[in-house]
C-alpha cells in the first residue's frame, strides 16, 4: 500500500507538541494542532467582555503555546512563513477535523488515563487506514491501545521524537501488540526520508532505547561523582568535546533539559526494571534528593547545577550544596589527547591515564559496556540501533559499541572483570564465532555483528547513503594534508576537507584545484563535501594575520587572488560542481557554494558571509558574487538601489543564515538552482545524484560574466551617506565605517560616474584590493587576533 502524508494533526500543543507540529510544517506537510480549550476566562478576556464560547478564547491555549514556541530560540521552524502551514485548533470543536488526517500523533501529559481518553476520541473521528502513534518517553504501548478496535491497533504505534524536535534526530518507533509491520516500514522510511531523522524501531521496555541507555549513563555518573570526589566542572571536562559530547557535556545539559524532566524518567525506570541488575543506580543519589526539594531544576529555576548571577557563572558544591565560583578542571591524561583530531582515537590513550582521568573512564567506560551488552536483545536484538539512538538522541560521536571496538573487544571486557561487573555472554559467543569486534566495513559498507546469526551482517539501509568513513582510504585518488579526493563512482568524484575546523588555506586549495583538474580530464563532475561536525568556518584567518603581521603583502595578495581564482575554476570548469554544505558555512565556505553550478545544502546549514566580524570583506569573490546577484535582479522601472542595499546589508552586518531555507532570502542560495535536503547523512549522495543529471544532460562549461551592471557614484553616494549616519548614531565603530565604505566601494563597482557594464574580473580586482587595504589596518589585526585567541568578533 503506498501511503502519502498530506496532512497531519498533533493533539497536544505544549513544548513536544508545537515542537512536532513545527517540524512537520518545516517538511511541507499541513498541521492541524489542538489542545483542550480553556474552563475559565483571563482577566484581559474579562475585562474584554469576552465569553467562553469566543473561538480566540477557545483557542487561547493552543495559540499562546504556537506563539511561544515560534518565539525560542533555537527556532523550531526553517522559516517564519512556514508557520502559515499550520491551523490551531481546540479539542471540544476541532477533534472532527482529524477526520482528514493521514497521520494523528497524541502529544498530551505522561498518563495513560488521559491518553486513552484522548484516543478514545480520536476513534470517534479518524477514518480507517489512519496512523494514530503516541509521543510518549517511556508509557508501555501496550496499554495505551486496549479496547480499541481492530483497525486502530493495527494502525497504533509509538513515535517518539526527541526534544526539540527539529534539531535532534532519533526517531523511535515502539510497535503495538497489533502493529502492522506496513505500518513499521512506513513509519521507519517516513523517519528517514522526510522528517531527516535516524529512525530506529525499539522494543515495548521501559524508556525504550535512547532514554534506558542515556538516563543509565547520568544516573551513574552521579553515582560516580561521589565514589570519586570529583566536582561538576571535572565531569562537565570529561565528558564534553573530549570524547565526542556536547559542549555541555553533562551537568548543563541536566540544566538544560530540567533536573525534574530527568529525575521524572529515573524514577520511572526505578519502578519499571526492578531486575535490571543496575536497578539501585537509578535511585536518586542525597544530592538531587535534595536539589529536587529546593526546586533547583535548572535554567527554568534560574539555577541548578550551574547558576548564574549578575555576569558571573557559580556552580554547586555536591558537598555543601552552596555556590561558588567555577573551579577550572585540568587533567595531565586529557593533555595528551590534544594532538589527536577525532575522538574516537582519543579512547584508547584516555583509558590508560594514571590520574583521576585515567580511573574516571576507565570505570566509566567499564559500567557503560557491562550495561549495553545485557540489554541485547531485552530492548533491541541489534547492538548499533544502540550506538544510533545514543548518538541521534544525545549527541554522542559514537555511541557505546563503537567506543568498545576503539578501546578493544577483549580490552572492554578486562575494563568490566576489573570493576567486579559482568557482560553478556553473547559477547564470547561473538569471538567464539571469529569476530573480533562489533563492526566491520566491507566494500563500503557498515556490517554489525548479529546475536541471532552469529555473523556480520549489513546494516540495514545503507543504500540511501554513501558514508565517506567507509570509502576513505579504498576509494581514495589523491590526498594531501587538508584534503582527500574520493571516487563517488559513476566518474563522480569527492573532494573532502580534512582541516582544523575545515578552514580553507593552501592545502585545500590546492586540493580543489587537483579535484577539478582530474575531473575535467577523467571524470564526470566534482561534489565538495563532506561528513565532519560543519561544512567550514572559512578561510584560515591565521595564515592571513600572519603575511599582514609580517607585512608580507605581495604574498598576501597572491594567496588572495589564489582563492579568488580558485572559486572562479569552481564556477568555471569544463565538469558540474556540486558544494554540500551543512551546519556553520561560513566566510570562504560560503564564497564556495556560491560559486557552485549547483548547492545541495542540508536543511540545518547556517551560512553567511561573515568577513566584517573580523575586520575585512568578503575577498573570495564573496563581494563580486553579491554585486552580480544584484545586478540580475534589477528589472526596468525598479529602483535598483534598493535591491543593491539589501545584498549590501547582508554582508555588512554578517548575516548568517539559521536555516538553509533561510539563506534563500538572504540571496545565498537561489531559487529555482539550488536544493534542500532534510536528512543530512543523504546529502553526498543526493549530490552525486545532482552532478551526473548536469553530466549526463550535456554540461557545458560557462562563459565568464562581462554583463554585471554597477551604479557607480549613485550607489557609492548613497552607501556613504548611510555609514556617516550610522557612525554619528553611535551604531557602528568608525572602524566599521571603514570596513562598511570599502565594502561599498566594491558592490557599487568604484566610483564610475554613470551606471556601466563590468566583467566579474573587475570586481574581482578592486575586491582583493580592497580587503589588503584592509589588512593593513591595526585594527583589523586586533580583531583577527581576537577571533583566533577567544573565538568570537571583537567590536573595536
Amino acid at each position: 500500500m503506498k501511503r502519502i502524508i498530506k496532512k497531519v494533526a498533533v493533539v497536544g500543543s505544549g513544548i513536544m507538541g508545537s515542537g512536532i507540529a513545527c517540524h512537520f510544517a518545516n517538511i511541507g506537510v499541513e498541521v492541524l494542532l489542538l489542545d483542550i480549550a480553556p474552563n475559565e476566562l483571563t482577566e484581559t478576556e474579562t475585562r474584554k467582555g469576552l465569553s467562553l464560547e469566543n473561538k480566540a478564547v477557545r483557542n487561547r491555549i493552543v495559540n499562546e503555546h504556537l506563539a511561544n514556541a515560534l518565539k525560542s530560540r533555537p527556532s523550531p521552524i526553517y522559516h517564519q512563513k512556514f508557520a502559515s502551514r499550520i491551523t490551531t485548533g481546540n479539542t471540544a470543536d476541532n477533534m472532527k477535523d482529524i477526520a482528514s488526517a493521514d497521520w494523528i500523533i497524541e502529544v498530551v501529559v505522561e498518563r495513560l488515563d488521559i491518553k486513552k481518553l484522548v484516543f478514545e476520541q480520536i476513534e470517534k473521528f479518524r477514518k480507517p487506514g489512519t496512523l494514530v502513534t503516541s509521543n510518549t518517553s517511556g508509557i508501555p504501548i501496550r496499554f495505551m491501545s486496549e479496547g480499541r478496535s481492530e483497525d486502530f491497533q493495527k494502525h497504533f504505534c509509538g513515535t517518539h521524537f526527541f526534544n526539540p524536535a527539529r534539531y535532534l534526530k532519533l526517531f523511535e518507533i515502539i510497535p503495538g501488540p497489533q502493529t502492522s509491520s506496513e505500518v513499521l516500514s512506513f513509519l521507519n522510511n517516513y523517519g528517514e526520508q522526510f522528517l531527516g531523522k535516524t529512525s530506529v524501531v525499539a522494543k515495548d521496555t521501559p524508556a525504550f532505547i535512547g532514554n534506558r541507555i542515556g538516563i543509565f549513563g547520568i544516573q551513574s555518573l552521579f553515582h560516580l561523582v561521589s565514589e570519586m570526589g570529583l566536582t561538576i566542572e571535572e565531569v562537565d571536562k570529561l565528558t564534553g568535546p573530549v570524547i565526542g559530547r556536547p559542549k555541555s557535556a553533562t551537568f548543563r545539559t541536566v540544566d538544560v533539559v530540567g533536573l525534574d524532566t530527568l529525575v521524572h524518567v529515573a524514577n520511572g525506570l526505578y519502578q519499571g526494571v526492578p531486575d535490571d541488575e543496575a536497578h539501585e543506580l537509578f535511585k536518586l543519589p542525597d544530592f538531587i534528593s535534595k536539589m529536587m526539594e529546593n526546586k533547583w531544576f535548572g535554567s527554568k529555576t534560574g539555577q541548578g547545577f550551574y547558576k548564574k548571577v549578575d555576569k558571573d557563572i557559580l556552580s554547586l558544591d555536591l558537598n555543601t550544596l552552596e555556590y561558588r565560583a567555577v573551579k577550572k578542571a585540568n587533567f595531565a591524561t586529557l593533555e595528551l589527547t590534544k594532538t589527536i583530531d577525532k575522538p574516537i582515537d582519543r579512547f584508547k590513550v584516555l583509558i590508560k591515564g594514571t590520574d583521576k582521568a585515567g580511573e574516571f573512564y576507565r570505570k566509566n567506560f567499564a559500567g557503560m559496556f557491562a550495561y549495553v551488552s545485557n540489554r541485547v536483545p531485552e530492548i533491541t536484538d541489534d547492538l548499533y540501533k544502540i550506538d544510533d539512538a545514543m548518538k541521534a538522541g544525545f549527541g554522542w560521536e559514537n555511541g557505546p559499541f563503537e567506543i568498545w571496538d576503539a578501546i578493544g573487544v577483549q580490552k572492554g571486557i578486562e575494563l568490566i572483570k576489573a570493576s567486579g561487573l559482568n557482560y553478556a555472554k553473547w559477547v564470547d559467543d561473538m569471538a567464539a564465532s571469529g569476530s573480533n569486534s562489533f563492526y566491520t566495513v566491507k566494500d563500503g559498507a557498515t556490517y554489525y555483528y548479529d546475536l541471532q546469526s552469529k555473523t556480520q551482517v549489513k546494516k540495514p539501509g545503507q543504500d540511501a547513503f554513501i558514508i565517506l568513513d567507509n570509502i576513505r582510504d579504498s576509494k581514495k585518488v589523491w590526498s594531501n594534508s587538508g584534503a582527500i579526493i574520493e571516487h563517488l563512482g559513476d566518474g563522480i568524484l569527492n573532494l573532502e576537507f580534512r582541516s582544523k575546523m575545515n578552514t580553507i588555506g593552501g592545502d585545500v586549495l590546492q586540493g580543489i584545484n587537483k579535484a577539478i583538474d582530474l575531473a575535467e580530464k577523467e571524470y564526470n563532475g566534482l561534489v565538495i563535501g563532506n561528513q565532519a561536525a560543519n561544512f567550514s568556518v572559512g578561510a584560515n584567518i591565521g595564515m592571513i594575520f600572519m603575511m599582514a603581521v609580517e607585512q608580507e603583502y605581495d604574498e598576501l595578495n597572491m594567496a588572495i587572488k589564489m582563492f579568488q581564482d580558485t572559486m572562479m575554476r569552481v564556477r568555471y570548469s569544463s565538469i558540474p560542481v556540486i558544494v554540500a554544505p551543512h551546519g556553520m558555512t561560513l566566510g570562504g565556505g560560503c564564497e564556495m557554494s556560491m560559486h557552485a553550478d549547483k548547492v545541495v545544502a542540508a536543511a540545518e546549514t547556517y551560512i553567511g558571509l561573515v568577513e566584517f566580524g573580523v575586520g575585512v570583506i568578503p575577498g573570495g569573490g564573496g563581494s563580486k558574487e553579491m554585486t552580480l546577484r544584484a545586478s540580475d535582479l534589477f528589472r526596468k522601472n525598479d529602483v535598483e538601489l534598493n535591491v543593491l542595499q539589501e545584498y549590501f546589508l547582508t554582508v555588512a552586518m554578517a548575516k548568517v543564515s539559521t536555516s538553509a531555507h533561510e539563506a534563500f532570502d538572504l540571496g545565498v542560495l537561489q531559487k529555482g538552482k539550488d536544493i534542500v535536503v532534510v536528512n543530512k547523512d543523504r546529502q553526498i549522495l543526493e549530490a552525486k545524484k545532482q552532478a551526473l543529471i548536469l553530466a549526463e544532460a550535456g554540461y557545458t562549461q560557462p562563459i565568464q560574466r562581462k554583463d554585471i551592471k554597477v551604479l557607480g557614484k549613485q550607489a557609492l553616494g548613497m552607501f556613504l551617506v548611510g555609514t556617516d549616519q550610522m557612525t554619528a548614531g553611535h551604531f557602528i565603530s568608525d572602524h566599521d565605517k571603514k570596513i562598511a565604505n570599502k565594502l561599498a566601494y566594491v558592490m557599487a563597482g568604484g566610483d564610475l560616474s554613470e551606471p556601466t557594464l563590468v566583467s566579474e574580473q573587475y570586481l574581482l580586482d578592486i575586491e582583493r584590493e580592497a580587503f589588503l587595504s584592509l589588512c593593513t589596518e591595526r585594527k583589523t589585526l586586533e580583531r583577527i587576533q581576537f577571533m583566533l585567541t577567544k573565538g568570537k568578533p571583537l567590536r573595536n
